[in-house]
């Protein structure tokens, strides 16, 4: 009892330590989401549709946070939470300030897996409960500790209200040389909940391609203003390279082939091996649904996909003739949270004239991409190519800070797909 006693003061303490640093120091520094165990999977962070894996939902709405442990010895996890300015630096507002109520609360809600080769923890989280409530709309960040206060992972998460109404489509670059390549988002803003004093900087706008916090342009200042309407019909500032579709596969059912399944094999846990995987950046496009890079958990071997979907070994392929010396190639989703770790590298084989990779994934529908990293930084569609006509989403998010509040509010939301885009 004693020694629980001392592991909740000290996170408090380092709680309260962290927020008089950044506020007497004048540290800022932008925070990004990172997951540090690697035996925690299939995290999975989404609004009340249970759709997207994006947290954005409205104020009275709730967030569901899951996770399994794959050490199954239903350790004690703890989450924490922050709030942060439009731009991910820390806000200045104490704790009590965003929250009502208290954070740094242990997960109570998990279940041990069911009929699974692979044994796990499964665990639950909803936000907001009876504990931890929040005051405004904006930018948060939840992290998870575990009961020896280390950090697990940290996701971002996002509140917003309806202070403006957006409309807006997504067009081929009007660039010559982008123009079958690159999309352009173009929308207007209409205040209806709030006096908008100086259309020219008080507002901050977001934008995302895919729900990819990597991949976002941001923008200030309206291309003109009509009465109360906002106009942001930029090509350049608001350009995105198109991409491609993701490949796809499907292990709902752990022991069949399917499309993307060349064949399985049943060991300690069953072995999924996908069909190799081509270069597409010389390939004219193809039109292939998908989820944009998301992923799904399910499984037809039982009822209940959260406890009684199974893991599989996934084998991962891409033809290449030849190894890259300086660069290197990975494995790119959702279930990765898009993050270039070594985990996700891949190793050429050149028996097989293949980069590739194992990854344990629990049963479900998944999208995934190669990209290329070299000293120049990331390009996401060297191996994939791009292409106009892709389908993506745009998230668009407006950030003001209001009369006489200390934080940046989120007013309004909206999403726009490229799925009808226009000339």
């Amino acid at each position: 009892m004693l020694y629980l006693c001392e592991m909740e003061a000290l996170r408090t303490f380092l709680t309260l330590f962290s927020t008089l640093f950044i506020l007497f120091t004048g540290y800022s520094q932008v925070l990004n989401e990172i997951t540090n165990a690697p035996f925690l999977k299939s995290i999975s962070f989404k609004g009340t549709d249970g759709k997207h894996q994006f947290p954005l939902v409205q104020k009275e709405e709730s967030f569901v946070l899951e996770f399994d442990d794959l050490l199954a010895e239903e350790n004690d996890y703890y989450y924490r939470i922050e709030y942060f300015n439009h731009d991910w630096t820390p806000s200045n507002l104490f704790k009590n300030e965003y929250l009502e109520g208290f954070d740094d609360q242990r997960i109570s809600n998990y279940r041990s897996s069911y009929g699974t080769l692979q044994r796990y923890t499964h665990y639950e989280l909803i936000l907001p409960n009876e504990n931890t409530q929040f005051k405004h709309s904006g930018n948060y960040m939840i992290s998870i500790y575990d009961s020896s206060d280390e950090l697990m992972f940290r996701r971002k998460f996002l509140i917003h209200e309806n202070l403006a109404s957006i409309e807006g489509g997504v067009f081929r670059s009007r660039e010559l040389a982008q123009y079958s390549t690159h999309q352009t988002v173009q929308f207007s803003l209409n205040p209806v909940g709030f006096n908008l004093r100086n259309p020219n900087s008080d507002l901050n706008i977001v934008l995302l391609q895919n729900e990819q916090w990597d991949a976002i342009k941001t923008i200030s200042k309206p291309q003109y203003v009509i009465g109360r309407e906002l106009h942001y019909r930029y090509d350049l500032p608001l350009q995105f390279e198109a991409g491609n579709e993701f490949f796809y596969f499907d292990t709902k059912d752990s022991r069949v082939v399917n499309p993307s399944i060349s064949h399985v094999e049943q060991e300690d846990v069953y072995q999924t091996y996908l069909f190799t995987d081509p270069e597409r950046k010389n390939y004219p496009y193809t039109f292939n649904p998908d989820i944009n890079g998301d992923f799904a958990i399910n499984t037809v071997q039982g009822e209940d996909s959260a406890i009684e979907a199974d893991y599989t070994q996934v084998y991962f392929s891409l033809a290449k003739q030849y190894t890259l010396k300086e660069e290197e190639i990975y494995i790119y989703g959702k279930f990765s949270n898009y993050e270039l770790k070594d985990q996700y590298k891949l190793s050429y084989n050149p028996s097989y004239e293949v980069y590739e990779g194992t990854f344990l994934l629990k049963q479900g529908f998944y999208n995934y991409k190669y990209v290329w990293k070299s000293e120049e930084g990331l390009d996401k569609n060297k191996i994939s190519g791009s292409h106009a006509a892709t389908e993506n989403q745009y998230v668009i998010l407006i950030y003001t800070r209001l009369i006489g509040s200390q934080h940046d509010a989120l007013i309004a939301t909206r999403t726009l797909s490229s799925f009808e885009i226009e000339n």
